[in-house]
């Protein structure tokens, strides 16, 4: 018996919404596999996604089969070495869309921009713009650095549950990069608070002596993260900093925007 066109159109229908439902589902897992540090059992997806284990499974091994996860010997699972093409795709362009931005920020404050990234545990520069004094904050992008002793890393962790940062903490340990890093999770999280509560985080001669930054987050960015500006202790003083925070915050609010413009709206 033939199928009438409006049931071949329906069955059509379900059979693409399956197939997007299936790609958010993946997505959804492989976040989860970042937020756990990169490496997770089967078991633990179930209870974080709430998705049976026969579901996660059966997406699983076509994400193995893709090469985007691995399975390890001990029978986890862990992000595999062909999202690396993609994440470093993805931080190219976000620098090529930071840099005018960062650009203004270099004229209305003198000091070095920056654009950080929270990848996994650990904080990544992704877009730098110099300062066009002699003496000037250089920071490579592509450098990568732990959140505790930075003023971006507190500006992306202000927004994160206490507990997560404690686990995240736990995971990279708190070395001391100066005598002036804050090296207790008591003492950080005493820090986010005072980041909420000011809406912007500074970095006091915890990354390195001498050098004075200050970050703010980029609201409602597509992925997790901050802008920030570095120069000698000297020029980033407390009178410059009253100063330069609402010039951050105003051009992170534009940076915001161009970054849901190019990447984060589906109809762009």
């Amino acid at each position: 018996m033939p199928t009438s066109s409006a049931s071949t159109t329906d069955t059509a229908r379900n059979s693409a919404g399956g197939g997007v439902q299936s790609l958010e589902r993946a997505f959804d897992l492989l976040e989860r596999m970042a937020d756990a540090g990169g490496e997770v059992g089967l078991s633990e997806l179930s209870a974080s996604s709430g998705l049976p284990l026969p579901t996660i499974h059966r997406l699983m091994r076509t994400l193995v089969a893709c090469g985007y996860v691995r399975q390890q010997p001990n029978r986890r699972y862990a992000l595999g070495p062909r999202l690396i093409r993609l994440g470093e795709s993805a931080s190219r362009l976000l620098g090529t869309w930071a840099r005018p931005h960062l650009a203004r920020l270099v004229e209305e404050t003198g000091e070095t921009a920056n654009m950080a990234l929270l990848d996994g545990d650990e904080i990544v520069y992704v877009a730098q713009v110099p300062s066009k004094h002699s003496m000037r904050m250089f920071t490579e992008v592509g450098r990568r650095v732990l959140p505790h002793s930075t003023g971006v890393g507190k500006a992306l962790l202000a927004g994160f549950p206490p507990e997560e940062v404690r686990a995240l903490l736990a995971r990279t340990g708190m070395p001391a990069a100066t005598e002036k890093t804050i090296t207790t999770p008591d003492g950080f999280l005493a820090a986010l608070e005072e980041v909420r509560e000011k809406g912007y985080a500074i970095d006091d001669n915890e990354q390195e002596i001498g050098v004075r930054c200050l970050a703010v987050p980029v609201p409602d960015s597509p992925t997790v993260a901050a802008i920030s500006i570095s120069g000698p202790a000297g020029r980033v003083t407390e009178a410059a900093t009253d100063r330069i925070v609402p010039v951050l915050q105003q051009v992170a609010a534009e940076l915001s925007k161009t970054l849901l413009a190019s990447g984060g709206n589906p109809t762009a």
